[in-house]
């Protein structure tokens, strides 16, 4: 692994069943997640998904990516615009330093061409010793 190689994509389309799902794990039960009326009101069409659903997303591509001897460290996020139920976000990453066993990553989260958060990973990678049949 180098500066400039990009980790694979991670895709993921976020129904509303997805929200109650993570809402009910993160006991997250903001109006703006569900409730249609609340949204009406305030000039929105669909729920809102959370933003801290983008940063598992985020840690998810960076674990997948890398594997089990990746422990992520570090994950700074920043959210840059809404992402609503039923749509696909896609991400993206390049590694930007390596270090020894420390892995710097950008990553970003988009709808689209619509940019819905930036981040920087920080991963230690270590070798785990194989396990012994005895």
């Amino acid at each position: 692994m180098k500066a400039g190689d990009a980790l694979p994509a991670l895709e993921r389309t976020i129904q509303a069943a997805d929200m109650v799902a993570y809402a009910g794990a993160t006991w997250d039960w903001h109006r703006m997640h569900y409730d249609l009326v609340y949204l009406r009101d305030r000039g929105l069409h669909l729920p809102v998904v959370d933003g801290q659903m983008l940063g598992a997303f985020l840690a998810e591509q960076v674990q997948d990516s890398l594997g089990p001897a990746a422990r992520l460290r570090r994950l700074r996020f920043r959210l840059t615009a809404m992402v609503f139920a039923g749509e696909t976000v896609r991400v993206t990453g390049v590694v930007t330093a390596v270090d020894g066993e420390r892995v710097t990553i950008e990553q970003w989260a988009a709808v689209a061409d619509r940019v819905a958060a930036t981040g920087v990973a920080e991963v230690a990678l270590s070798s785990f010793p194989e396990a012994s049949d005895e």
